[in-house]
């Protein structure tokens, strides 16, 4: 059974389709790529999953529960964590504070629920993932004094923290430098290696070709093709889709 399944999935903005029926499932311990132009649907579509939209029409299965609907808070709880395309962390609060945010529902609009998960085995947790993300000497500084790099890996851990059954990243190497791409794309791979399940949109081709064994692409809200990267590279929906031709 897939561990997360989306079946016809469906979102209308007004008389706006920014989803068409779109269906793909994910197999634990898989590292799935989502592209597709701007505009076609990608981040719509992770915002119905995680519960920061409620889809038109279409199901959302994880682990066999429909989870449709279900606010971004429980959705969480379940098991599916997820960065955005725009970091949201806790700016006034230290490194260390931020991953010891815990059940905070996000929103898209910088707002959360704030929660403290307490005790020595958080704390622990926390310093190990911020240790294995190479920012464990940044724990007590505030998370408005880091580089945007390492934003962009504090916000990684902090998806990590509730120990997630599914990983949605938003195009988590938008705007990092060439070092830093490189860094995240070893901490996902051995994530993956452990176990871990990832569903990534990115934008940077050479990554997502090189990273994720399968690829869906998405256009115009629809889904258009899916492969390895290599049928996806050569696939002329795909090349229209991104080209033109």
């Amino acid at each position: 059974m897939a561990l997360l399944e989306i079946r016809d999935l469906t979102k209308h903005f007004f008389r706006l389709s920014a989803l068409s029926r779109v269906s793909l499932s994910v197999e634990p311990g898989e590292l799935l790529g989502l592209i597709g132009p701007n505009g076609s649907g990608k981040t719509t579509l992770f915002n119905c999953v995680t519960g920061v939209l409620h889809p038109s029409a279409g199901r959302v299965f994880f682990r066999g529960e429909d989870i449709t609907g279900r606010s971004a808070d429980v959705v969480y709880r379940r098991g599916i964590a997820r960065t955005f395309q725009l970091i949201q962390l806790f700016p006034e609060m230290t490194v260390l504070d931020n991953m010891l945010v815990s059940g905070q529902e996000k929103t898209g609009r910088l707002f959360s629920r704030l929660l403290r998960r307490e005790g020595a085995e958080a704390t622990a947790r926390a310093l190990a993932l911020l240790e294995f993300l190479g920012i464990a000497g940044l724990r007590d500084n505030l998370a408005s004094n880091l580089s945007y790099g390492q934003q962009k890996l504090l916000d990684f851990g902090m998806a990590l923290m509730s120990e997630p059954q599914v990983i949605m990243l938003d195009e988590p190497m938008a705007g990092v430098n060439p070092t830093m791409i490189k860094n995240l794309v070893a901490h996902i791979l051995e994530l993956n290696a452990r176990g871990y399940t990832f569903v990534v949109i990115e934008h940077n081709m050479e990554v997502v070709m090189s990273l994720c064994r399968r690829i869906v692409v998405l256009s115009q809200g629809e889904r258009i093709a899916e492969g390895t990267p290599a049928e996806i590279a050569e696939n002329p929906l795909v090349l229209d889709a991104y080209f033109g031709r």
